[in-house]
């Protein structure tokens, strides 16, 4: 094991658990962040010039966006996990092998993903929802940023395999240079050039590139190990381990992806047979899912962050400090949450007036579904820390079923049968009710698993 190898080694083993979360943390969800921003960017830009079919059209392609996360962390934080738990156990040869299958597989899956969204984009749109005067938006936003799949797949997947190699902050400024160089475009081609929705997209490709050129070079130099063509070879082995680690935190977000188009197509009926129409309803939903998004890369980024801690300490059975961990993040993500909170309640209307200006019904749907829909954001700290939680100690079975808890297992059936009695407004009480019995069942199953952890010692 060589110098660097040790070092790393030494500072998950020993530093103190608080000083390693904000360590690994902080550029993880600045990294978040960054990613959040893309869409809100988009939406800001889009909002204040196209309005609010235009915001619409955002909202119908962002199952496409969820997808690419959700393959970014089937293999991203797969072979991050795979990766740390590997060089907890002294086994720097073999996890080498993670590291590199996870990166061409990121890369290789948003090749396809981008090819099948080209072939088939307009029976796509149309099945997400999309009404037929937000169609033409929708065709022209997407065809365009689908383009940047492979390299916005490859930017969120290679930032946690750069993490785990112990260098969180590389991998924030991976996806920081992106993003930056979106809001400086979108600002010329949909500001100053007028190019609408066009001109959105194309921003946002732009920055993508660049960012997935940064993350290759990069882990092209790891710090701890060094990859090699043979490391490349994708092997199955390798690939159901990646799998295996990487299905929970996929899982939610393929949850969320479909929860997504279920939405957008009861709100697009309920919606149509309410005083709102077909698209102030997709439009403000879409809207108050990305101001949500922000408020959930911050406890994102503190799941992420958490990973390798927990990931090297479990492999290295210092299941104290692995508790230590757990406890410190969850407390953070109480305090974000109740913050969040407080803003969706108090200052709903402030929120919504950024992203442009809209009808007396636009404003009414977004205030309510705010206070209505995000009624429990202070306890939505708790399944997404909680399920990579497990994910992290080698255990996908229970991170899986955590990960679907709140989209599939309560959301989506609820989103269908409240509705039937409630119309529009029974959408926004699925929400809260989702919410509350996603955070009761993790906390039942990570009690559970600490209290075996104590007696392990």
């Amino acid at each position: 094991m060589d110098k660097q190898t040790k070092e790393q080694k030494n500072s998950l083993a020993v530093e103190p658990v608080d000083r390693l979360l904000f360590r690994f943390a902080i550029p993880s969800i600045i990294a978040m962040l960054v990613g959040s921003l893309y869409n809100i960017v988009d939406q800001f830009f889009i909002g204040n010039s196209v309005g609010e079919l235009g915001n619409a059209a955002t909202n119908i392609s962002f199952p496409l966006s969820i997808s690419c996360i959700a393959i970014a962390l089937l293999f991203g934080i797969g072979g991050a996990s795979a990766f740390n738990i590997a060089m907890g156990g002294g086994r720097p040869r073999k996890a080498v092998y993670y590291m590199g299958n996870a990166s061409v597989m990121l890369f290789s899956c948003g090749v396809v993903l981008c090819v099948v969204t080209l072939l088939f984009l307009e029976p796509l749109l149309c099945f997400f929802g999309s009404p037929d005067n937000v169609l033409g938006y929708a065709k022209t936003y997407t065809g365009i940023i689908a383009l940047g799949f492979p390299f916005l797949i490859f930017t969120t997947g290679g930032g946690h395999l750069i993490r785990a190699d112990g260098r969180p902050m590389i991998s924030m400024l991976c996806n920081l240079t992106g993003a930056v160089v979106n809001v400086l475009l979108d600002a010329l081609f949909v500001s100053v050039l007028h190019k609408g929705m066009a001109g959105a997209a194309v921003a946002t490709i732009v920055g993508q590139f660049l960012s997935g050129g940064m993350t290759i070079w990069f882990l092209s130099h790891c710090r701890t190990v060094q990859i090699r063509r043979c490391h490349l070879r994708v092997q199955r082995g390798i690939l159901v381990r990646l799998i295996a680690l990487g299905t929970a935190p996929c899982s939610n977000q393929l949850a969320m992806m479909l929860v997504q188009i279920v939405m957008n197509k009861s709100l697009k009926y309920y919606g149509l047979r309410s005083v709102y129409g077909e698209a102030v309803p997709i439009a403000c939903a879409g809207i108050i899912t990305k101001v949500n998004q922000v408020f959930m890369s911050f406890i994102i980024g503190i799941s992420q962050g958490l990973q390798p801690i927990i990931s090297f300490n479990y492999g290295a059975k210092q299941f104290q400090r692995v508790r230590k961990a757990y406890l410190f993040a969850i407390t953070c993500g109480f305090v974000l949450a109740l913050t969040a909170f407080s803003m969706f309640q108090f200052a709903p209307r402030q929120i919504i007036s950024v992203f442009g200006n809209g009808s007396k019904e636009y404003y009414q749907f977004a205030v309510n579904y705010f206070r209505i829909f995000l009624f429990c954001t202070f306890l939505n700290f708790l399944q997404p820390i909680s399920s990579n939680f497990f994910t992290s100690i080698g255990k996908p079975k229970r991170g899986t079923f955590l990960s679907l808890t709140r989209q599939i297992i309560f959301l989506l059936p609820l989103l269908v049968l409240i509705p039937l009695y409630a119309g529009i407004d029974g959408i926004m009480y699925a929400g809260p009710v989702a919410d509350a019995a996603a955070a009761l069942v993790s906390a039942v199953l990570v009690c559970q698993e600490l209290r075996r952890t104590e007696y392990s010692r």
